[in-house]
């Protein structure tokens, strides 16, 4: 653990209350609402020395720490990106610093695009698991043997269970599958988007793999859900951009709030 995790630490315990974090979500684009369901307190990410800035719009840049149903919360109002700064490991003071404070949990959240026809715009994926599209790591320099990293179980089987039982309860739709990293900021061609799907990829998006990496190198068990915004291209007529990413990520979100709410007051 890096000491500005653990002054960070410190500083929001100050102003957020000693009480230990039992769990993290961070908010893919057009997600952040949910930030703002949390009864606690909000710190912008510019605040936080050291803290990775977040530039793209949909993403509110601000870290809420306190309640959220019966459970006690951080949630990373946005995140930074591989294709803002060329850094993989960007994500990793962020994630150090919600170990830190307590958390053993994570839910990652992202938009993406789909590529099988049973999982349309506006529906929930739940990831059992990734290919590393990019072929970036973000423990390369990590001088440590802990960096050999396995990753067999990289999204937790519980946390799984758990969702697809609440998910079936709610009658909200939920398939699981293989999300693809592809490194970004330009979307992918059809010939790529064809290749990721030989290789048995299910969505494609441009975050999470690396905090999912990161995540398990710190102890940190996880699960993951993409909101599907669109059709991955070559899949559909429907023009590709940010601004359909964020007109259509609200419509899962609604989906995925219901989900998040009840697994944090699951018996």
């Amino acid at each position: 653990m890096s000491k500005n995790a653990e002054a960070l630490a410190a500083q929001i315990r100050d102003v957020a209350g000693p009480e230990p974090v039992q769990l993290g979500l961070v908010l893919g684009s057009g997600l952040g609402h949910l930030a703002e369901a949390v009864e606690g307190v909000a710190i912008p990410y510019d605040r936080l020395d050291g803290f990775p800035q977040s530039h793209v719009s949909g993403h509110s840049a601000k870290l809420v720490v306190g309640q959220l149903e019966d459970t006690r919360v951080a949630v990373f109002a946005g995140r930074s990106h591989y294709y803002e700064n060329g850094k993989p490991d960007a994500m990793r003071l962020p994630l150090e610093l919600l170990k830190a404070l307590g958390a053993d949990k994570l839910i990652l959240t992202n938009a993406a695009g789909s590529m099988r026809h049973d999982i349309p715009p506006g529906d929930l994926m739940l990831i059992s698991d990734h290919i590393n599209f990019s072929g970036l790591n973000p423990l390369i320099g990590e001088p440590s043997d802990a960096r050999f990293v396995p990753m067999g179980d990289a999204y937790d089987p519980q946390m799984q269970a758990d969702f697809a039982k609440i998910a079936t309860s709610e009658s909200i739709p939920l398939k699981a599958g293989v999300y693809a990293w592809y490194s970004g900021p330009s979307f992918e061609t059809p010939a790529e988007i064809r290749a990721i799907r030989t290789l048995g990829a299910d969505a494609v998006g441009m975050s999470t793999v690396p905090e999912v990496i990161l995540a398990r190198f710190l102890g940190l068990r996880v699960g993951a859900f993409s909101t599907i915004t669109n059709m991955a291209q070559g899949m559909s007529d429907e023009a590709i951009s940010h601004e359909h990413t964020k007109a259509m990520a609200p419509l899962g979100a609604k989906k995925l709030e219901k989900l998040v709410r009840r697994y944090l007051t699951r018996d």
